[in-house]
C-alpha cells in the first residue's frame, strides 16, 4: 500500500490532486485543517505508483462533488468488513423502518434514510445507517479559542440558560474570559438564574434589553477579548413577528446564532423549528435533554436539517454535564439499538 500526503487550499482541490496523482482507487484515510490555512489530506492506494513518464489520471469530472467522493471513500473503507459486526443486526430495510417508527422519526425522512442505507451495500444495519446519515448531517462543535459571540435562541423550555452556562464552563476551561449577556430581562427569574451561573464561572454578567444595547455589549466584550454568550427569551421561530425580532439580533457583527431545541419535542415540530431557525440565521444547533427521552426522532430530524450543523447534544441539566459531539455512527446507534425500549 502506498501512502501520500497532499496540501491544498480546500478539499475539492485536494481530492483533485489525489485522483490525479494516485488514480481513482485512492482512499482518503485522514484529513485535517492546516495551521496556515487549507487542508492536509493523507491518501492510500493498493496499486503501485505509475512511472513518472505515464500520463497522470484525469482530474475528477464535474459531476463528482466533494461530498460524493468523500462518501465513496468512507463506504469503501467500511466495506472492508465483509460481514456484520459481532452482536449487530444484518441490514433489513423493513426492520430499519420499524426502528424509525418506534423512534417517531418523520416518515418521509425515514424512507429517505432507508433508501440511502440500502444503497451503501453494507451488511451491518448500524453501519449502513451511519453511512446514510453522514450524507445528511454535519457536526460542528464550537471552537472555544476562536469564538467571539454566540446568541442562543429557540423555544421556551429548551434549556438555553443551562446551555449558556455549559458553554461558559467549557470556554473557561479553555482559558477564555467569559461574559454572559442576558437579553431576556422580563422572564421570571431569567437574569437571576444566569447571574448564579456567572458567579460559579467567575464570569461577568451584563443585561442588554434592546438590539442596540446588545450590539454595544458584544462590542465591549470584543474589546476585552471576552467570549460573549447571549441568552435570549424563548420564542417560536415559525411566527413571523418573533422571527424578525431575533433576526435583527442575529445580524449583529461577530455574533453567531445557535438554535437550541429539546429532544422532547415532537419530531415534526422539531424539524419545522430547526428549519425556521436556519432561515433567521442560525448556523448550528444544540440539542438538549437527550437523557430525558427514549425516542430519538426529534433529535434525528433536527440534526439533519439542511443548512444547519450539530454543535452539541446535552444529556444533563447540570453545568458540569458534558456537551457531547454527535457523530453519524452515534445517531445510527440511537435509532437502531435503543428502539427496543420505545413503544
Amino acid at each position: 500500500m502506498q501512502l501520500r500526503t497532499f496540501l491544498a487550499k480546500d478539499m475539492r482541490e485536494a481530492l483533485a490532486e489525489v485522483r490525479a496523482a494516485m488514480g481513482p482507487e485512492a482512499v482518503i484515510v485522514a484529513s485535517q485543517t492546516a495551521k496556515g490555512g487549507g487542508v492536509i489530506v493523507r491518501a492510500a492506494v493498493e496499486e503501485p505508483e505509475p512511472p513518472a513518464s505515464e500520463t497522470p489520471a484525469p482530474a475528477p469530472a464535474a459531476a463528482d462533488t466533494v461530498d460524493t467522493l468523500f462518501h465513496q471513500a468512507m463506504i469503501r473503507r467500511l466495506r472492508e468488513k465483509k460481514t456484520a459486526l459481532p452482536g449487530r443486526r444484518k441490514f433489513d430495510r423493513a426492520e430499519l423502518i420499524a426502528s424509525f417508527a418506534k423512534n417517531r422519526l418523520p416518515e418521509a425522512l425515514g424512507h429517505v434514510l432507508a433508501e440511502a442505507a440500502a444503497k451503501t451495500g453494507l451488511t451491518d444495519m448500524t453501519l449502513a445507517l451511519a453511512a446514510a446519515i453522514d450524507q445528511k448531517m454535519d457536526s460542528a462543535p464550537i471552537d472555544y479559542l476562536c469564538a467571539k459571540a454566540v446568541l442562543l435562541c429557540g423555544p421556551g423550555g429548551a434549556g438555553k440558560t443551562a446551555v449558556a452556562a455549559k458553554i461558559g464552563a467549557h470556554a473557561r476551561l479553555a482559558g477564555r474570559i467569559v461574559r454572559l449577556v442576558a437579553h431576556d430581562v422580563t422572564g421570571a427569574g431569567a437574569v437571576a438564574r444566569l447571574k448564579d451561573f456567572a458567579d460559579h464561572l467567575d464570569a461577568q454578567i451584563v443585561t442588554a434589553e434592546s438590539a442596540v444595547a446588545l450590539a454595544a455589549a458584544v462590542a465591549n466584550a470584543g474589546r476585552d477579548n471576552a467570549f460573549a454568550i447571549i441568552d435570549t427569551a424563548g420564542f417560536d421561530p415559525r411566527q413571523a413577528k418573533s422571527a424578525t425580532a431575533v433576526q435583527a439580533l442575529a445580524a449583529i457583527e461577530t455574533v453567531e446564532t445557535i438554535g437550541v431545541i429539546s429532544c422532547l419535542t415532537d419530531s415534526e415540530e422539531a424539524s419545522e423549528i430547526a428549519a425556521a431557525l436556519a432561515k433567521i440565521g442560525a448556523e448550528r444547533l444544540i440539542l438538549t435533554q437527550a437523557d430525558m427521552t427514549r425516542r430519538y426522532g426529534a433529535l434525528a430530524a433536527a440534526a439533519m436539517t439542511p443548512g444547519l450543523a450539530v454543535g452539541f447534544v446535552t444529556r444533563s441539566p447540570f453545568v458540569a454535564g458534558d456537551l457531547e459531539t454527535l457523530t453519524p455512527l452515534a445517531l445510527a446507534r440511537l435509532l437502531t439499538e435503543t428502539a427496543e425500549g420505545a413503544q
